[in-house]
């Protein structure tokens, strides 16, 4: 049986169907979401989860309609101001995990480095926003940093390739939540995800809330975590055949 898990995950998947299903418009979804969000990190917080990591923009998410991509960068500025001084309060550090393509406006840039900045000293829990974030950059950008450091092939081992990783001092990730029903990984974390254990309500992103959180969190209690590994058996006291 497993603890509280140290690091949650969560893809934040569903919000376009959820306006869907109301005859609304896909930022409608977007808009909703900000609740979930809120919630999730207050009962987090309240559970005694060290790490929580959100997936909010992937670096296929360009791709999208240039409206829809317009609408959730002003989105995650307002609400990343919104909130500021509250995820302060309760002492939650902010980072983010990607952040590097040009096209990201400045104001939102510097509401991110803002936000960053001002919760830098906190030791609560570590809230990472994954924002223009993709696994597979993450690594490929971490060879890269292997290569201008000149370590030779025979010296690189997953300790030394994972220093390289943005946000070194991140640890794997116990549990991924992904909402919506979706079974997918989406080029989230590939690194730290390796043995993460994975749940996939069928809730919509924008219904999330904190009850679902903490069922999550209770069907990872009920998970054996082996790591590749199998079951010790019971010793076999004296006498027994």
């Amino acid at each position: 049986m497993s603890g509280v898990p140290g690091h949650v995950a969560c893809v934040m998947d569903g919000n376009g169907r959820w306006a869907e299903q109301r005859g609304l418009v896909r930022t409608d979804g977007h808009r909703a979401a900000e609740a979930a969000v809120i919630d999730v990190i207050e009962a987090a917080h309240g559970a005694g989860v060290r790490w929580l990591s959100l997936y909010a923009f992937s670096t296929e998410n360009w791709c999208r309609p240039g409206g829809e991509v317009d609408f959730l960068m002003r989105l995650v500025r307002r609400t990343l101001r919104k909130h500021a001084l509250s995820l302060h309060a309760r002492g939650i550090r902010c980072r983010f995990l990607g952040v590097a393509d040009h096209r990201i406006p400045p104001l939102l840039r510097q509401a991110i480095t803002d936000l960053m900045e001002l919760t830098r000293d906190n030791r609560g829990m570590t809230l990472t926003v994954a924002f223009d974030h993709g696994g597979r950059r993450d690594i490929v950008e971490a060879a890269r940093s292997l290569i201008r450091d000149g370590v030779a092939a025979e010296d690189v081992t997953e300790e030394s390739f994972a220093r390289h990783l943005p946000h070194p001092d991140t640890p794997d990730v116990d549990l991924v939540i992904r909402t919506s029903g979706e079974y997918r990984i989406s080029n989230f974390m590939l690194w730290q995800v390796a043995y993460a254990e994975w749940v996939f309500p069928q809730v919509l992103w924008p219904d999330f809330r904190a009850e679902h959180f903490w069922e999550c969190l209770d069907a990872y209690r009920q998970r054996k975590r082996r790591f590749g590994g199998v079951p010790v058996p019971l010793t076999l006291g004296k006498g027994s055949p």
